[in-house]
């Protein structure tokens, strides 16, 4: 379980985030929903240690990530995948030593045991024999395994994906979206994936967290956030046209 708590982030003295509480539940699919601009990708990069928040507090299982030592979150860090959006690939580096990454900077082991694993991982997803290519070579539905491919190559217990089917047309979206659930369960990952896709959201989600304007608006399971009477995320919802 994963537990956001009193957490505030500020950008050149604008309040971004304000006082989010928010718990992400062990081994369930938890989405973050929200307007574009309304702070969960900041929220994410606070929870993964890429932005230090103000004040508050991420527990990671009970271990307070924020304020641990080098060695604690180094090791907590070891145990997260994260899914940029758009894959965040390396260009200048192949399939194989993008996926390779973060075998070599968390483990010791050798290149052909770093080398099983990768292809392993790559296989995992669908892709075989692109070890070779370049990024550039591959379609966006491609780039995007690939980059899965690398944040489950540790096999993590906490896998977190922004926007994932941001630049992908729907079919392929709906296949990530497939992708996302088999290996979420297969690994059982506390996963955590921000969008704002509904479609995605109404397939996939076992928790449902609502940011509006920095702040948490609503918090529940998709069910209940259907019939929800919050007018903010009803707005949200109608958008997408989900509710007429």
């Amino acid at each position: 379980m994963i537990e956001v708590k009193n957490v505030w982030k500020y950008f050149n003295g604008n309040v971004v985030l304000q006082d989010i509480n928010a718990t992400f539940e062990k081994g369930k699919i938890n989405m973050v929903i929200g307007k574009s601009g309304s702070g969960k990708t900041v929220l994410l990069k606070c929870m993964v240690g890429l932005y230090t928040p103000e004040q508050g507090n991420i527990f990671y299982d009970g271990r307070d990530f924020t304020n641990a030592n080098r060695k604690t979150k180094k090791q907590i860090r070891q145990e997260i995948g994260m899914v940029f959006q758009g894959g965040a690939l390396f260009d200048s580096l192949t399939v194989l030593e993008n996926v390779m990454f973060p075998l070599e900077m968390f483990t010791e082991l050798n290149y052909e045991q770093r080398r099983h694993i990768a292809i392993k991982s790559l296989n995992r997803v669908n892709l075989y024999n692109v070890e070779d290519k370049y990024p550039a070579e591959l379609s966006g539905g491609m780039r995007k395994r690939v980059a899965i491919a690398r944040a489950i190559v540790n096999k993590p217990k906490y896998l977190f994906f922004d926007e994932p089917n941001s630049g992908l047309d729907p079919i392929t979206a709906r296949v990530i979206d497939n992708l996302i659930i088999e290996i979420a369960k297969e690994y059982q990952t506390t996963t955590i994936i921000n969008t704002h896709d509904i479609q995605s959201v109404i397939s996939m989600a076992e928790k449902v967290v609502f940011i509006h304007n920095g702040q948490k608006w609503w918090e529940g399971d998709k069910d209940k956030m259907l019939k929800s009477e919050n007018a903010e995320l009803l707005d949200f919802i109608k958008a997408s046209g989900y509710i007429r």
